[in-house]
């Protein structure tokens, strides 16, 4: 073998790690989370506490040299959970109010020559984007009759479709979907991406026994969430990029950390709710 081909060899198994790992991570994670899913109620609240604590763990990581107030952010976190759990999207709100007010508390009290607007703003950006992002999880589970099927068939369709778009474009991918954003993206893998969350979307919805999305609503909830998941993407990677950092975290291997593995649901679960709201079905 010569050396080149040697080097070949070990490029090529270099590539296919983060994928190898990505399927690993996926065979032992994506059960326990549909499971608990499954379960609903105070099960489903404990994984997104958790992956919420940690997403946003994460995300001030990333955003520490702008100085977020984390103990305000995870306040609001806990927050704005708690009351979507308990009381709605109107008590959710409350949280972050919660975090504007301690993050300007301790600002005031901060030894630190940060701009407010800055360290304040970034606390309040991932409270808010991470505990709404995760709380609509929780209203779309909490949708009369048919939440269990519509919150399954979420992150499903999220999963297939992030999977497709990952592998076609690592295979086939030669246009560039957002080159100054992710220049890893491309427009082959968003359409194979796409494919699959419609797809999946349609399988899982089809001839259900309780009507729930029928008659081709299924196909509009799959190509909504089509869309939200490659955005709530985009915009994670618009941080990171404007962070100058690769992945938020290292803790789930080739996914890289939790929020970059959650970034599309943080979009899509919202999108979700409201599609099926616009449908008069919640």
């Amino acid at each position: 073998m010569t050396a080149r081909e040697g080097l070949r060899g070990r490029g090529s198994r270099s590539a296919m790690s983060p994928f190898l790992s990505r399927l690993a991570v996926a065979a032992v994670g994506l059960p326990l989370v549909l499971g608990l899913v499954y379960l609903g109620g105070w099960w489903l609240f404990a994984l997104v506490a958790v992956a919420g604590v940690l997403a946003l763990h994460e995300f001030y990581a990333m955003t520490r040299p702008l100085r977020p107030l984390a103990i305000a952010g995870f306040a609001g976190l806990f927050a704005i959970l708690f009351g979507i759990k308990l009381g709605g999207l109107g008590w959710g709100a409350g949280g972050v109010l919660l975090t504007l007010a301690l993050s300007f508390l301790l600002k005031g009290i901060a030894d630190t020559r940060q701009s407010a607007t800055v360290s304040v703003g970034t606390t309040v950006l991932g409270a808010g984007w991470i505990g709404f992002g995760l709380g609509y999880l929780l209203l779309v589970r909490g949708i009369p009759v048919s939440g269990r099927l519509a919150a399954l068939t979420l992150l499903l369709a999220v999963f297939a479709g992030d999977t497709a778009a990952y592998a076609v474009g690592r295979i086939a991918g030669r246009h560039k979907l957002a080159p100054v954003v992710s220049p890893g993206k491309t427009w082959e893998g968003f359409v194979a991406g796409t494919i699959a969350t419609v797809f999946v979307a349609w399988v899982a919805l089809y001839k259900n026994k309780h009507g729930f999305l029928l008659h081709g609503r299924q196909f509009a909830f799959g190509f909504a969430l089509a869309a939200a998941g490659p955005l709530g993407d985009l915009f994670e990677s618009l941080l990171k990029r404007d962070m100058n950092v690769k992945d938020t975290g290292r803790l789930l291997a080739g996914h890289g950390g939790v929020l970059d593995r959650i970034d599309a649901l943080l979009f899509a679960s919202v999108t979700a709710f409201y599609v099926v709201a616009a449908f008069g079905e919640t």
